[in-house]
């Protein structure tokens, strides 16, 4: 149907809905489309219907690199035939050590053709010497028979660790490189024809990559994302969303594609549709912003995929910088945020812009998904009008939620986009199901209207982050947190909340670098009277409106050191490793129930 808001082809929200004792089972009434059985299925079927359209561009020194979807194939083919000439196969992965490009996405499609697996991991794990231990796990976990990087110069230090030793690198430019290094362009000599026995070994099942989880709770653990699980995705959302059928979509978007928003979900979204992929070397950082401004002024996009922090920049950007504002609404069909709930003014402000620039809405959503559901499993496809909805099952996949409360479900998933299991981790892989094969996400949601399960389902945090006191009271850490942030904005970058097994919540605060200013430290933690004493007061008035034990913070720590890459307490996504923090820092656990240290905030 052509939804009155938008203008677009859409499908409503149809939910079916069973109860089998306290659990409640949904699934889509949505027909579900046919999807193809692998990713070279769709580059063959662009290649021959749109040879001359643009599929990937990146911005160079003197312009712009575009590769078309013919030029795209060939090159794929002839990397497929230098992969199969080496021996590689499923049980060879390459590891990709840098960033997005055009030569990132044409070895990962070629690896795809020829039934390689990629493991593409975060660029910093390589850049940044202290984060060497988590490329060091995931090398010594994959034993990778191939590397790739862009610039063998820049990652230098990480090609020479050991783990690498003997190993072919490939890179996009050798020079500076700390051995020997095989150009990339040598890829591209082998005759294509070679890939064809390669491409009869792809199925469904075949491992097209593994993506290792960001470790916000344990290691990280390589979950094996097969051909189904990705063509079936797509085939999931363009089953909703319609629309993607009816003109070639086109992004700017920087999202990083060692992280299955980016790899799997934006890439693939261009790809089945016959799309173009504008690289954006811009992020949504102080120094880097400024890249994405120029970028989407330049080619802007049909969709827009971002996180919320993305959106708001490019908000205020917005509101003096009428050229991007113009180029960022003309032909907007999509804004997708992801990561984290998108501020409600940030949602008003958008929608404000859209109408001024084109006198109609673009359709508004987010979705629930993670590294292992490839990832959308959940998703809003018409408009709603407000944020923090995460949707209602994609047609294929069946929802189970588990009651946690009176409101408040675990949710556990189920369907043809789910992972068979983690790399080399029987163990994990066996814990990560529940007896009726639905996976245990660890995720919280609520309905948004109890009466009408078509209304959808709204984020509630974490499950697997809550505890009890010993009092025997749950308390739902992950919700706190957010609500301890918001009680703290202009204090805190961050905090964890403690209290498993104890008498009481509290607080681990890591404070805003400007707020630190008249204090010293303590063995860890800051002792600033005046930076105490308003955290005090904050948590005071939050206690105010507290209805119990298990939402009252009664004390806090300010942390004197930031949270540390090295020793694995902030993932690769930026966000906290909450239980090495906690058992790194033992003895700050222990002083936060100390009831006479000096740096304790007590409420």
């Amino acid at each position: 149907m052509i939804d009155a808001t938008t203008g677009l082809r859409l499908e409503p929200h149809a939910v079916a809905l069973r109860k089998e004792g306290e659990a409640l089972y949904l699934s889509s009434n949505v027909p579900l489309d046919a999807a193809v059985e692998k990713t070279a299925d769709w580059l063959h079927r662009w290649a021959a219907e749109a040879p001359d359209r643009v599929f990937a561009a990146e911005r160079t020194e003197n312009g712009w690199r575009e590769v078309t979807y013919a030029e795209a194939l060939k090159h794929i083919r002839a990397i497929a035939a230098s992969l199969a000439g080496r021996g590689l196969g499923q049980k060879t992965p390459i590891a990709i050590l840098s960033g997005n490009s055009i030569d990132h996405l044409l070895l990962a499609l070629g690896a795809q053709y020829a039934a390689v697996p990629t493991v593409p991991l975060a660029e910093q794990y390589s850049l940044i010497s202290e984060a060497h231990g988590r490329l060091i796990y995931v090398l010594d976990k994959v034993k990778p028979a191939m590397a790739f990087v862009d610039d063998a110069d820049r990652y230098a230090s990480a090609l020479a660790l050991p783990q690498l030793e003997g190993m072919e690198v490939v890179a996009s430019r050798t020079e500076g490189a700390p051995g020997q290094v095989t150009a990339f362009a040598d890829l591209l000599t082998a005759d294509p024809a070679g890939a064809d026995a390669a491409l009869a070994k792809v199925g469904p099942d075949t491992v097209a990559k593994i993506l290792f989880t960001s470790g916000s709770s344990s290691d990280p653990k390589g979950v094996l994302t097969t051909q189904r699980m990705m063509c079936q995705n797509q085939a999931q959302m363009a089953s909703v969303l319609p629309f993607l059928k009816d003109r070639p979509p086109r992004i700017c978007d920087w999202l990083p594609w060692n992280h299955v928003f980016g790899g799997s979900h934006n890439v693939n979204m261009m790809l089945a549709n016959g799309g173009t992929l504008t690289i954006d070397n811009g992020k949504p950082t102080k120094a880097l912003f400024e890249n994405t401004v120029r970028n989407i002024t330049e080619r802007p996009g049909t969709l827009s995929f971002n996180v919320p922090v993305g959106f708001s920049l490019l908000v205020q950007e917005m509101k003096t910088n009428t050229a991007l504002r113009d180029a960022y609404f003309r032909d907007l069909d999509l804004i997708f945020y992801a990561g984290a709930s998108l501020p409600q003014e940030i949602w008003t402000s958008l929608e404000e812009m859209s109408r001024e620039v084109k006198g109609k809405l673009p359709l508004m959503i987010s979705s629930w998904g993670m590294t292992e559901t490839a990832p959308a499993t959940l998703m809003v496809h018409e408009p709603i009008g407000r944020s923090g909805v995460v949707g209602v099952p994609l047609p294929g996949t069946e929802i189970k939620l588990i009651p946690d409360d009176e409101i408040r479900c675990e949710l556990r998933v189920k369907g043809p986009n789910i992972m068979p299991g983690y790399h080399e981790d029987p163990e994990k892989t066996a814990e990560a199901f529940d007896g009726e094969g639905f996976l245990l996400t660890g995720d919280a949601v609520r309905f948004v209207d109890n009466a009408d399960p078509d209304r959808g389902l709204s984020f509630d945090g974490r499950v697997s982050e809550d505890f009890k006191l010993l009092t025997g009271t749950w308390v739902q850490a992950g919700k706190l947190r957010v609500e301890a942030l918001e009680g703290l904005q202009g204090l805190a970058q961050d905090v964890v909340v403690c209290g498993h097994d104890r008498d009481a919540i509290g607080l681990f605060i890591f404070p805003r670098p400007d707020q630190v200013t008249g204090g010293n430290t303590s063995q860890g933690a800051v002792v600033d009277p005046a930076l105490q004493a308003q955290i005090e007061e904050r948590l005071r008035d939050m206690a105010k409106s507290a209805t119990g034990s298990a939402k009252r913070i009664s004390r806090a720590l300010i942390l004197a050191e930031p949270p540390s890459l090295k020793d694995g307490e902030v993932t690769d996504k930026g966000s906290l490793n909450v239980r090495k923090i906690i058992t790194r820092r033992a003895d700050l656990l222990e002083r936060l129930y100390d009831n006479v240290d000096s740096a304790l905030i007590r409420v």
